[in-house]
């Protein structure tokens, strides 16, 4: 176990930093004025994206996203519809209006300023665990553990010895914050070092033991990379399925002027007629869409 003992420990920790160092990808959130220019709202609006979303998908939006609303002010200013119509098909369109609601809660409780505090961060719409957390750490700089489905990987293979994490818990943060460097600057990095190491080398299907830092200190290398199983629940397939429906139905009305058309004119040709109601209904109960006088909309 590579943190059996405080010199292991170190020593595990050093090379992380060192490779992290030398190899973390240039990415727009990471660079020094991308924080001058958009301030802890730049990052917020980048967690937000990245939930659930590539990278390499995010990148383009967060860009025209943030040229349009540099700030919670600026988005606040906005409707729901503009919202939803920007976010364009970056998936679980919910995550829009959650942030056009936690940049009104900025606007109204906080000055205009994201908290920097994470139970703050925790009382704005949207915003979870990880999301409070990254921002207090890689905006703002402070010491706490921030865990996503990456780090949870690289611990239950270097620590565990086991092949894949558990689902989600709360144990998740302990866990995390006893591998944190005590060094309160070293500890930011260090929480991104652990998802960058788990995004590009320890991934969930094709690790490159090879080339990672923790090799030498790796538990479930050092067992012959045994499959230990996987707890979690599978993401339903997307083809098909009622998220695609919703995904049809959005993207319709995004294209449709005004961005309003007659309720039987949304999606008409998917294929299934019951699935395509139901996509509509949950789309109205979510707030996404509204139903005016036998037309669907984007929200006003």
């Amino acid at each position: 176990m590579p943190v059996s003992c405080s010199q292991s420990a170190d020593a595990w920790r050093g090379a992380l930093l060192d490779w992290y160092a030398a190899t973390a990808r240039d990415l727009p959130w990471r660079r020094a004025e991308f924080a001058v220019e958009y301030g802890a709202w730049g990052t917020l609006v980048s967690e937000f994206m990245l939930q659930q979303t590539p990278v390499t998908r995010v990148i383009p939006h967060l860009d025209a996203w943030l040229r349009r609303w540099p700030t919670p002010a600026a988005m606040s200013s906005a409707s729901p519809a503009e919202v939803v119509h920007q976010w364009a098909n970056l998936g679980y369109p919910r995550r829009a209006l959650w942030l056009h609601r936690a940049a009104t809660e900025i606007v109204e409780n906080h000055d205009g300023t994201v908290p920097r505090d994470v139970p703050a961060l925790l009382a704005l719409a949207g915003i979870g665990e990880y999301t409070a957390r990254a921002v207090a750490v890689f905006h703002y700089g402070d010491r706490h553990p921030v865990v996503d489905t990456n780090t949870r990987r690289v611990i239950a293979r270097a620590v565990d010895g086991r092949s894949q994490p558990d689902p989600p818990a709360k144990r998740d943060l302990a866990r995390m914050a006893d591998l944190l460097p005590d060094d309160v600057a070293e500890s930011a990095v260090f929480n991104a070092a652990m998802m960058e190491l788990g995004a590009v080398v320890c991934t969930a299907r094709t690790p490159k033991c090879g080339v990672c830092p923790l090799a030498s200190g790796c538990a479930w290398l050092a067992a012959g990379r045994p499959d230990t199983g996987d707890s979690r629940r599978r993401q339903a397939r997307f083809e098909g399925s009622d998220r695609q429906a919703r995904g049809a139905v959005l993207r319709a009305l995004r294209l449709a002027p005004d961005h309003r058309l007659a309720a039987d004119a949304v999606a008409a040709d998917w294929p299934d007629a019951a699935q395509r109601d139901r996509a509509i209904d949950s789309l109205i109960a979510d707030g996404l869409i509204e139903a005016v006088g036998g037309a669907l909309l984007l929200p006003r």
